[in-house]
């Protein structure tokens, strides 16, 4: 797989350099963009990177799967700074779509002149939590030949819970939270306060837009209004194309009232849930500024602002 990604790398470079060497060449505004969606596990991201891939070539950009080892999250220090040189200086790669199950990074601690924006998707924190449960024993409709890590394990989410299984406690619930929280030692203390905190300040401050699960076609909509350098078509493509609602979990049963609010008592719980809820509040205000409704329908808002008294005057 990595031979044939670096075979991929190396004939998109050649096509960019036929006409001799680009780095020299300053690129576009427009082109100089790239958009890092740090996916979550089981929210919904396989079905929103495939209307990424799907549009990358209509729309004129480059989309790039970020694979790390073992799908850990957290990159040693020498790959996080081979990561931001190649996100800021690969111009054969921009515009670039990059999307992979890393946690954030801060790219201003390395001192680079213009940052990437983020976007990402979040989910009710037990709906995840069920969902990667039954993916790891039976997969999904996505790869169904694909053996899973638990395959063969027979035993539902419920007499997980009841019998305190480690799969299905509350610590796993702890994902969301160190996913917004970064490289930090702390984001990945599971049950950090300090965490939760940063997670919150990251998501207003470092990133463009945080939809959710429930709502993915509102996320979809509002990132082809605001970014339609990448995203035009997009919202059309989610509502009829085949790969809109691909992955789903198979053999999923949902849990029961009494499993929900054995999860529910702990702390971790109440974390994770306060930044889903922190996360789906911040969302639905960017999009009731950004939307209107009308016979069951939203809409995307006009320009709503213009420029006047212009001094000095032109003759």
């Amino acid at each position: 797989e990595r031979a044939i990604a670096r075979h991929e790398v190396r004939e998109i470079e050649q096509r960019h350099t036929v006409d001799g060497p680009r780095q020299d060449v300053p690129l576009d505004e427009e082109d100089d963009v790239v958009i890092i969606y740090n996916r979550v596990p089981k929210t919904a991201s396989t079905s929103f990177t495939n209307i990424a891939y799907d549009l990358c070539a209509k729309n004129k950009y480059h989309v790039l799967h970020i694979n790390t080892t073992k799908n850990n999250p957290v990159m040693s220090l020498q790959d996080q700074v081979r990561f931001v040189k190649n996100v800021t200086s690969w111009k054969e790669m921009k515009p670039g779509f990059y999307h992979g199950h890393v946690s954030y990074l801060d790219f201003a601690k390395f001192g680079v002149k213009k940052k990437p924006i983020y976007i990402n998707v979040i989910r009710d924190p037990i709906e995840r939590l069920v969902s990667y449960y039954y993916f790891l024993r039976f997969g999904d409709d996505y790869r169904p030949g694909l053996r899973r890590r638990k395959q063969g394990d027979k035993k539902t989410f419920d007499e997980c819970v009841a019998a305190g299984g480690s799969d299905c406690a509350p610590e796993k619930l702890w994902l969301q939270i160190p996913f917004f929280c970064g490289h930090s030692s702390e984001c990945w203390n599971v049950g950090s306060r300090w965490a939760l905190e940063q997670a919150k300040y990251n998501l207003i401050n470092e990133y463009f837009l945080v939809g959710v699960t429930e709502e993915l076609e509102d996320f979809i909509m509002l990132l082809e209004a605001a970014l339609p350098r990448f995203f035009r078509g997009a919202t059309e493509l989610y509502r009829t194309g085949k790969k809109s609602h691909l992955r789903k979990t198979t053999e999923k049963k949902l849990p029961t009232k009494e499993t929900i609010a054995k999860l529910q008592q702990s702390e971790i719980w109440k974390m994770e849930n306060e930044f889903y809820e922190f996360a789906l509040e911040q969302f639905q205000f960017v999009r009731a500024h950004a939307v209107r409704e009308k016979d069951g329908e939203l809409y995307i808002l006009a320009q709503n602002f213009f420029y006047e008294k212009i001094y000095p005057k032109s003759n």
